[in-house]
């Protein structure tokens, strides 16, 4: 006998699995299994005891995610206190840091000026003046630079300093490396001190660098260079004087 809401059972004889309907028993269906085709060799699953060639399928689980998380490889970025110049890393998502070295507060903050910005500017993060925006009068303390509208400022990036439009530059400037893109046309009217300096455009300035000045086939730059060496395309040109000095003789 079984209870009047089963809905199924075993027999006590046999042990077939049967299902209830309306108090009497039925047998349940037996799926066919889709055989593989003859043209491939059917898989060989290990038995009990014998070594498996299968890889393990580990369970993602909430504490597996964050050890996986804390087990992922961070790549930091450089950078230079503003204050005593001390390099240090910090991770790339990072808005501000604190110098090992002289306990100075540094910022990672990202500009990018789309009018007229007269407000000093100091950072570690990148400064973009877009076209229409322009810096006045000012210091720029920053990693890297890059000028699409007008810049009229003292210049300290430790990065490179990227010059795509035309303009004075009003001030001294010093960078890691000066780029003067194809079709700028740029006057510096203060000293330029860069590690290295890559010219496309046409450029006046008194140049000094500790390693080489690229200059590409359409570049012309009038002025004083000093640098450990010069390079000079066909079709460039330089006009002025050449001073060859010792790599790291500065640039200061």
């Amino acid at each position: 006998m079984e209870p009047s809401m089963v809905i199924s059972t075993l027999c006590r004889s046999c042990g077939q699995h049967m299902d209830v309907k309306d108090g009497k028993p039925v047998l349940r269906p037996k799926y066919a299994t889709r055989l593989a085709s003859s043209s491939k060799p059917p898989i060989q699953h290990p038995t009990i005891g014998e070594a498996s060639n299968v890889s393990k399928i580990e369970r993602i689980t909430p504490v597996l995610r964050l050890k996986n998380f804390f087990r992922r490889e961070i790549v930091k970025r450089e950078i230079e206190c503003y204050h005593c110049q001390k390099l240090f890393e910090v991770v790339p998502d990072a808005q501000s840091s604190q110098c090992p070295k002289c306990g100075g507060y540094i910022s990672l903050r990202d500009y990018e000026v789309d009018h007229a910005w007269r407000r000093r500017i100091q950072t570690r993060g990148d400064v973009t003046i877009l076209k229409g925006g322009s810096i006045n009068g000012v210091h720029v303390q920053c990693h890297d630079l890059t000028v699409l509208g007008q810049l009229a400022a003292s210049v300290e990036c430790s990065g490179t300093l990227k010059i795509r439009s035309h303009g004075k530059i009003i001030g001294n400037v010093r960078c890691g490396e000066l780029r003067v893109e194809r079709g700028a046309i740029v006057e510096f009217q203060g000293d330029v001190h860069a590690k290295s300096a890559y010219i496309d455009g046409q450029v006046k300035a008194q140049l000094t660098c500790s390693e080489k000045i690229t200059l590409e086939k359409k570049a012309h730059l009038q002025g004083l260079a000093r640098a450990a060496g010069l390079v000079v395309k066909p079709g460039a040109k330089h006009s002025g004087v050449m001073e060859v000095v010792r790599g790291g003789a500065d640039a200061s």
